[in-house]
């Protein structure tokens, strides 16, 4: 058994896509769009063959929280990038971009060498060695 996908709600599909795809070189599969559920999705396919689903509607009301904000459930996503060197650069990368950057990067108690971003819709996202 392995995860499939995971999915995330998103306010702006082309934004999301393009921030997985320029820093984490995410490949968008083909555009899902069902105009009478007012439903779009969109896959990113990973190198390592992880796949995130990206999606939008205009006719449910997803829950808005807090850029950033811990919650019960699903609470963040780790991308490995491969070295530590590598979160370094692009951690200086998206902060250059304008992103927020919450923690590190930093070696955690467990051992990790990451920092921690958010993605353009709030998701805190774990870049890790």
């Amino acid at each position: 058994m392995h995860i499939e996908h995971v999915a995330l709600w998103s306010n702006d599909l082309e934004r999301c896509i393009e921030f997985y795809r320029q820093y984490f070189g995410a490949t968008p599969g083909a555009r899902y769009v069902n105009s009478k559920k007012g439903f779009e999705s969109t896959f990113l396919q990973f190198s390592s063959g992880a796949r995130l689903e990206v999606m939008k509607t205009n006719t449910l009301h997803p829950v808005v929280l807090d850029a950033g904000a811990q919650r019960m459930g699903l609470t963040h996503l780790a991308i490995c990038v491969g070295s530590d060197s590598r979160v370094d650069e692009l951690t200086r990368e998206l902060q250059g971009a304008g992103h927020a950057i919450l923690d590190g990067p930093r070696r955690t108690g467990d051992g990790y060498y990451e920092s921690v971003v958010l993605d353009p819709d709030g998701n805190r996202i774990e870049i890790t060695g």
